[in-house]
């Protein structure tokens, strides 16, 4: 399987273990292709925390690191205290090799995350092809009261109603929008993404 047809697969796959598996096998290629179709959203989120005026030494935990593309990130803008957590074992193991995260994890699907992070971020990662709707349920209990999730929707995601519908169902709840801004994704194949920044209720 080369480099494009995982892109092209990602979005239709269902199931934790599918996901798991494919990305394992996408792991030494995945850098290397996101970044050939211009991957943006990292660097937007990291911009949305800076632009909200979250403190440099804030514990960020990133939920779905992958690769640590969204570390890179969270780095470059400032940020130091980085923790990541993700399914999948190969990912984890190129996103050690980055050096940006204090520690890295992998953890099951079902499972619940360690709290007292004031910032849990999800780039890329909730949406079709990845982590299931629910998922946005375990980081909002795992953040700490006032604690801020920057996350984003691309457009596969966006044009299903059950996850837009999640981030209803918590702000309706009582969490607070702080950032919303629609913009790239993965420009060079016309895929956009919305971050946003939102807060838990105290």
């Amino acid at each position: 399987m080369n480099a494009k047809k995982f892109l092209d697969k990602v979005y239709g796959l269902t199931g934790s273990q599918a996901v798991r598996g494919f990305y394992d096998d996408w792991s030494d290629s995945y850098d290397d292709e996101v970044a050939e179709n211009g991957y943006a959203t990292p660097a937007r989120c990291a911009e949305a925390l800076v632009r909200l005026a979250t403190p440099f030494d804030t514990k960020i935990l990133d939920f779905g690191c992958g690769t640590g593309i969204s570390g890179q990130a969270f780095r470059q803008a400032g940020f130091t205290e980085l923790d990541g957590v993700d399914l999948s074992s190969d990912m984890l193991e190129q996103a050690r090799g980055k050096g940006v995260y204090n520690a890295l994890h992998q953890i099951e699907a079902s499972e619940n995350l360690l709290g007292g992070y004031h910032v849990i971020a999800a780039v890329g990662v909730i949406g079709a092809g990845a982590a299931p709707p629910e998922a946005f349920d375990t980081v909002m209990a795992a953040l700490e009261p006032g604690g801020r999730f920057v996350f984003s929707f691309n457009d596969h995601a966006l044009a299903q109603p059950e996850f837009p519908a999640k981030l209803e169902q918590h702000l309706a709840a009582g969490a607070r929008g702080l950032f919303e801004e629609h913009g790239p994704h993965l420009p060079k194949i016309d895929v956009k993404s919305t971050v946003y920044v939102i807060e838990k209720a105290q």
